[in-house]
């Protein structure tokens, strides 16, 4: 193997030596700048490599495609022979090039793989599900659960499932109302509070009119009835939480929210 060739296989040495070190700086959470260092080892080991196979071995030869005549002379023959065996020992010298250009790829194609681990943990239907589970006692931002003699009618408070509280998709608005009046659990309801609009927080209840408001954009929302819109510019009611009294009077959740909450879906017409 001549100086250049040997060249190239160095410069393919260090693609390879680049491409595990970024790998093992990576994996040892080294800083970004051993990193970059590593990368660009691995780059300019290619970039150099490139370079040297274009200028060295493939060079600016040119071909002429002469017409022979037959028979050859013997001086012809002997440097047809002497060509072909130049050639031979030229493609051996140049397999072990590719064999460490294949070798350096693999190891940096490797390497592109790492940083994949950086995207996080699958979302895991976190868009469309939120903390309340069957069972989950509805819970004030002080950690107690409400139960059912808690609230006066027409009273409202902001509840939580009892292992997430403080949990902002989980938030739901509590009312008491008059048990006449409409559907309810002991005059109890429970809507998110996560406005289906723009997501702000419905934070108002007019108690006269049983309408929960939401202060950002004005959407109003009808409790009574399944917390419909009435106006503003939210498109679609708010998600009802489902609710039971149980034997100790403790107000839990029989589920989640039957629908995401917040801004619309694309599965939502």
């Amino acid at each position: 193997m001549s100086r250049r060739e040997a060249a190239i296989g160095i410069c393919l040495g260090l693609a390879a030596a680049g491409s595990v070190a970024f790998m093992a700086a990576y994996a040892a959470k080294a800083s970004a700048q051993i990193e970059g260092l590593a990368l660009f080892a691995a780059l300019g080991g290619f970039f150099f490599a490139t370079l040297g196979y274009a200028r060295w071995i493939v060079g600016e030869a040119r071909a002429q495609d002469a017409r022979d005549t037959y028979p050859s002379a013997s001086a012809d023959r002997s440097g047809a022979v002497g060509n072909l065996e130049k050639a031979e020992r030229t493609l051996s010298r140049g397999g072990v090039l590719t064999n460490l250009l294949l070798g350096a790829l693999a190891l940096f194609g490797l390497a592109t793989l790492f940083p994949l681990r950086s995207l996080g943990p699958a979302p895991d239907g976190a868009l469309f599900k939120t903390k309340w589970r069957r069972g989950s006692g509805l819970t004030r931002e002080d950690g107690s659960v409400v139960r059912a003699s808690d609230l006066e009618v027409d009273s409202v408070a902001t509840v939580f499932p009892e292992n997430a509280v403080g949990d902002a998709a989980s938030q739901a608005m509590l009312i008491r109302i008059p048990s006449d009046l409409g559907p309810s659990v002991d005059g109890y309801v429970a809507y998110s509070k996560v406005c289906t609009h723009a997501g702000c927080p419905v934070a108002l209840y007019r108690a006269a009119t049983h309408q929960l408001l939401c202060p950002c954009h004005q959407s109003v929302f009808d409790v009574l009835h399944s917390g419909a819109v009435l106006s503003g510019p939210a498109d679609h009611a708010l998600p009802q939480l489902p609710i039971h009294v149980d034997a100790d009077g403790v107000l839990r959740a029989t589920g989640d929210f039957p629908v995401p909450i917040g801004p619309g879906f694309w599965e939502r017409g």
